[in-house]
């Protein structure tokens, strides 16, 4: 996560915090704070009364609470909410309340309080804390030790300073975590030395890893440039590796060529995974003088860093990084080539469009196609009219490859050159370049079916292949006109165009093609196309987004014509996903096939389980038996019948309850 994701999320935090108190409350009334102390001071209120008089006070608390609600801190079941509503109260009587607790109480009351004392910042109570830290009670000791971070002034750090080297291991953490606040603190006030201080010393502990790194990090960022640069170098030839990434991510938030100098210094010097450390903070950095450094590591290092630098070249975001970048695009290495072009893809600016231009207009067909496919992820769209032009062009690599790029570019306006090249071109590989361009182009129209009157214009005058080329493409585009000229091509005396005319209404998005394939399911002399067009109304059949009604009578004329077993299947999958006693009539015929038993079976328990949850279900159970019994009867399918028969009873019971 960036640094500035990280500083956003920690304010929403701190937004959230700060609201806390108030979300959800109700403001108590001005002028009564004292019927609420009088709340905490009767033996009579309940618990739950008390608590809410601390949260109103909370909000409306002056000093003249502060003593009833400092008697409540020995309340274990109260002692939270006192403080609660205490801590925000601006009176210097509560910060003596809550010092003066600190020699009553013990366990988890003390380490609220002490918790209390932290979130006040109260500098008076250092000492009384300073002694807690050696406290038996491991919370007492640890609340106490956050509670110095907080208040952060030197003695406190001192006295953390002074417990750490001796406090139990479970204590440590919390030592180090109140000196990291201190640390801050002082650095923020310009007591820098203090804080380097308190840094080096958390640095060189032999405990947990995140407290050394943080150490060493406040430890170089604290330092003067000069000096922290010299920690910097020191640091970043420590084989332990989490120092080492401690002290790359601290360079990581210096500016300065100087710092960019050490780190390029060192890499040549480095293990390989602490290389591609250094190289993706270069980028992170973004400082060109890193350019030739990382260039060398992309020609010449071992792959994986090889990969890196190449990786972090468009971070560096400069000029410079052009040319090493159109060096590697031809790399013998395919992995290397590639992350080449994805890299060049990501850099900024008009000098890289104008390289890739460049190649483009060169002589070497291989430059040409990476520099087709830099032009698309570029997003490189003043560059159609030259691809246009190639995909004119003679060269029989190049062209398709440009038809492609041309709808992936382009929009509508490309639609005339698209189809003029359809219409000059002659072989297929280049034809299904233009399908696929006109398809593009057409989908991102405003209204796609605009494109439809062209497409069938050039239909008209076009030969076989390309008129087959477009059928396709209205059957994509869809709408009214675009299925009136597909299924006038179904008469084209071409056996060609016939048979891409029927798959093309065979594979109709919208309803509207149903009549068109049921007439020539029930006309076709040709079996395959029946085939075709009785599947294609098949599938509009299955549709969800179509009326139960509508598609229960179209299952209904389906049912006369469908022969082979995948076509019975076809329709009962269909009848299964209509919620009516109707479909059960259709598919009970299909139980006494084997062919299609099982099917028939899934789709008579499918209707039956959704209907008898309906509010129906009880005038239409009668209806269900004889497909439930059947189905229970002749499945084969154990599961399936235990089904049925779970069904059933529920049935039977439904039409004895009318």
């Amino acid at each position: 996560m960036s640094k500035s994701k990280i500083n956003f999320v920690l304010l929403i935090v701190l937004i959230l915090a700060g609201t806390v108190r108030s979300f959800g409350q109700t403001i108590p009334p001005a002028g009564s704070e004292d019927k609420l102390i009088a709340v905490l001071k009767s033996v009579d209120a309940s618990r739950k009364e008390k608590a809410d008089a601390c949260r109103h006070l909370s909000i409306i608390g002056t000093k003249d609470a502060v003593p009833t609600l400092a008697a409540l801190l020995t309340d274990e079941k109260l002692s939270h909410m006192a403080r609660y509503a205490m801590e925000p109260i601006p009176e210097a009587t509560v910060d003596d309340a809550f010092r003066d607790a600190l020699g009553k109480l013990k366990g988890r009351p003390l380490a609220g309080v002490i918790g209390s004392i932290g979130v006040r910042g109260d500098t008076k109570a250092v000492k009384p804390l300073s002694k807690m830290l050696q406290n038996s009670d491991a919370q007492v000791a640890q609340a106490a030790a956050r509670a110095l971070g907080k208040i952060g002034n030197p003695a406190a750090a001192e006295a953390l300073q002074g417990a750490l080297e001796k406090a139990p291991a479970a204590n440590k953490l919390d030592m180090c975590e109140g000196l990291f606040r201190c640390a801050e603190a002082l650095a923020a006030k310009g007591r820098r030395d203090k804080a380097i201080g308190i840094y080096d010393q958390l640095r060189s502990l032999k405990g947990p890893h995140q407290v050394r790194a943080g150490g060493l990090r406040g430890a170089i960022l604290t330092r003067k440039k000069k000096d922290g640069l010299e920690l910097l170098k020191q640091q970043l030839r420590n084989k332990d590796y989490i120092m080492f990434s401690a002290a790359v991510q601290a360079a990581q938030e210096i500016k300065g060529a100087e710092v960019t100098g050490a780190l390029t210094a060192e890499l040549n010097k480095l293990p390989t995974d602490n290389q591609i450390l250094v190289i993706q903070t270069l980028s992170n950095r973004g400082d060109a003088s890193a350019t030739g450094t990382l260039y060398e590591l992309a020609k010449s290092a071992e792959k994986p860093v090889r990969l890196a630098a190449i990786r972090a070249l468009p971070g560096i975001g400069h000029s410079s990084t052009v040319p090493v970048l159109v060096g590697l695009l031809g790399d013998t290495d395919g992995q290397i080539s590639q992350t080449a072009q994805e890299s060049f893809a990501a850099l900024p600016g008009r000098q890289a469009d104008a390289a890739v231009m460049a190649m483009f207009k060169s002589s070497n067909t291989d430059k040409r196609l990476i520099a087709l496919e830099l032009m698309g992820r570029r997003r490189m769209t003043k560059s159609i009219g030259e691809i246009l032009k190639a995909a004119a062009g003679p060269d029989g690599e190049i062209r398709p490859a440009a038809i492609r790029k041309v709808g992936e570019l382009g929009g509508p306006a490309e639609l005339p050159a698209l189809l003029k090249l359809l219409m000059d071109l002659k072989e297929s590989k280049d034809l299904v370049a233009v399908e696929r361009a006109l398809s593009d182009v057409c989908a991102k129209a405003d209204d796609p079916q605009s494109c439809t009157d062209k497409l069938i214009s050039t239909s008209a005058k076009a030969g076989p292949a390309q008129k087959s080329s477009l059928l396709r493409v209205l059957s994509g585009v869809g709408g009214p006109n675009a299925l009136k000229a597909v299924r006038a091509a179904v008469d084209d005396s071409n056996a060609q165009v016939h048979a891409t005319a029927i798959r093309a209404l065979g594979s109709w998005k919208t309803a509207d093609a149903a009549p068109d394939l049921l007439a020539l399911a029930r006309t076709a002399r040709n079996p395959n196309d029946k085939t075709l067009c009785l599947r294609g109304y098949l599938g509009l059949a299955s549709r969800t987004d179509i009326p139960g009604g509508e598609r229960l009578s179209m299952c209904r004329e389906a049912a006369g014509l469908v022969q082979r077993d995948a076509e019975k299947k076809l329709l009962l999958g269909a009848l299964g996903g209509i919620n009516s006693p109707a479909s059960l009539t259709l598919i009970m015929p299909y139980l006494d096939e084997p062919a299609t038993r099982a099917e028939a079976g899934t789709a008579t328990v499918a209707i039956a389980e959704r209907l008898l949850k309906g509010r129906d279900a009880s005038k239409i159970a009668a209806k269900l038996i004889e497909p439930l019994e059947k189905t229970a009867q002749v499945t084969t399918n154990a599961a399936l019948a235990q089904r049925a028969k779970g069904l059933l009873r529920q049935a039977q019971n439904k039409a004895k309850s009318r």
